[in-house]
């Protein structure tokens, strides 16, 4: 009981934490939601929302959203596959998370010289004959920049669960006469699917609420549910209606994580039983 007790009283400072940070916030978001831009209480930022032109934006950050996500698992799987591999993993796994330690802005700011009409790329794509184009405020800018940003974290966890993989289930896969493709399917991806799923959570989430790529990348050609909440709070001055926008945000970053949230099984990756 003693011992109850002194886990208890440590836990108090998280329990402070949760609903300074956490609880007080959405519940200020979800109080603000209810007011109009005279501070009536209301249900039309609601009924709003629910209008086409957000539920196109919804769509819109959706699709977005997995793009940037299907991109980032079709580039980090075989990477992470390959880092499993080498001699210095731990090494090469580092080189690729470094760039996720520096600044958002900076690396955005780095990209707009790059896909400028006078940067490198433009350049490359002179020297080949292609001629100058426009790169940057296009979708292809938008997606590549947010799957080099948010790639790193989709990587980490899938490295993590191919790393604590049996390779005694690979070898015994192939000694049954499986081909690659189908160790693969149904062993390899299996075993590490809760990696992607973490992955997924890492990079669709966040992917949902952009707002600076969209703004400095995609030149606003790319409207996300994070740039439409930026531009109701600090361009038309609508908090209940960014707020109300922001309410289903957290509600779709839920659902999202109920989906790929993590079930246990009775067995483990590396093939023990629990």
């Amino acid at each position: 009981m003693k011992s109850k007790g002194a886990r208890s009283f440590y836990l108090i400072p998280y329990y402070i934490w949760i609903a300074l940070f956490v609880i007080a916030p959405i519940a200020l978001v979800v109080y603000y939601s209810f007011f109009d831009l005279q501070g009536n209480l209301t249900l039309e930022n609601y009924q709003n929302f629910f209008s086409s032109v957000y539920l196109r934006l919804t769509l819109s950050s959706f699709w977005y959203a997995f793009l940037v996500t299907f991109f980032s698992i079709l580039i980090a799987y075989p990477t992470a596959y390959w880092l499993t591999k080498t001699k210095h993993k731990q090494l090469w796994l580092l080189l690729i998370i470094i760039p996720s330690w520096i600044n958002l802005l900076l690396k955005t700011y780095a990209f707009i010289g790059i896909f400028g009409l006078y940067g490198p790329a433009n350049k490359f794509l002179a020297a080949i004959g292609i001629g100058e184009q426009q790169i940057l405020f296009t979708d292809f800018s938008f997606i590549f920049v947010s799957v080099y940003i948010f790639i790193p974290f989709m990587i980490l966890p899938i490295f993590n669960s191919l790393d604590k993989l049996n390779p005694a289930l690979m070898d015994a896969s192939r000694d049954l006469g499986a081909s690659s493709w189908m160790t693969f399917r149904k062993v390899i991806f299996p075993l590490t699917i809760n990696g992607v799923k973490s992955g997924v959570q890492a990079v669709f989430i966040p992917a949902l609420s952009l707002f600076v790529i969209t703004r400095l990348i995609a030149g606003n050609k790319v409207i996300t549910l994070g740039t439409a909440i930026e531009q109701q709070f600090l361009v038309t001055q609508n908090w209940g209606m960014g707020s109300t926008i922001a309410v289903f945000l957290i509600l779709f970053m839920i659902i999202i994580m109920m989906l790929t949230g993590q079930r246990e099984k009775g067995g483990s990756a590396n093939g023990k039983t629990k």
